[in-house]
This record gives C-alpha cells, sequence and structure tokens, in this order.
C-alpha cells in the first residue's frame, strides 16, 4: 500500500494537482486542436482526484478510493 500512501499524503496530492494544470496548460496552450482537447480532458483526471482527495488507481493495489481512508489505514499499526 506504499504508492497509495504516498499519494493520500499532501505532497501526493499536490504533486497530482501540479501534474494536472500542467497537462491542462500543455493541451490547451501547446498543443493545438483535437488532440490539445484530448490532453487538457484527460489532465482533468489527476487535477480533481487531488483536489477531491481521492486516488483513481489505488484500487488496483487493494487499497482504498479515498485519501483518508488511506491515511486511517496507515495510522493504524496491528501486530
Amino acid at each position: 500500500m506504499g504508492f497509495a500512501s504516498f499519494m493520500a499524503s499532501g505532497f501526493g496530492r499536490g504533486l497530482r494537482i501540479v501534474a494536472g494544470l500542467v497537462l491542462l496548460a500543455v493541451g490547451l496552450l501547446v498543443v493545438k486542436g483535437v488532440w490539445g482537447v484530448l490532453i487538457a480532458v484527460v489532465a482533468l483526471v489527476p487535477l480533481l482526484a487531488g483536489i477531491f482527495d481521492v486516488c483513481v488507481f489505488a484500487p488496483l493495489f487493494r487499497a482504498p478510493f479515498k485519501g483518508r481512508e488511506v491515511r486511517d489505514r496507515r495510522g493504524q499499526i496491528t501486530s
């Protein structure tokens, strides 16, 4: 669950937001036409995931979808 823990951290959320903004800018300002719009639409996934504190890939790693649940699990150490 290391990947999900990282993505649920403050740094991981910030990274997703920045990546989404960069992709959005590249799609709208650098790549013109249909491909630019497509890149901008795809950029909404990491941007919104960071804003709403979810990780769309976490279920692939058998981790919770919501970042708060990942942080709660990480805080509960069981032997």
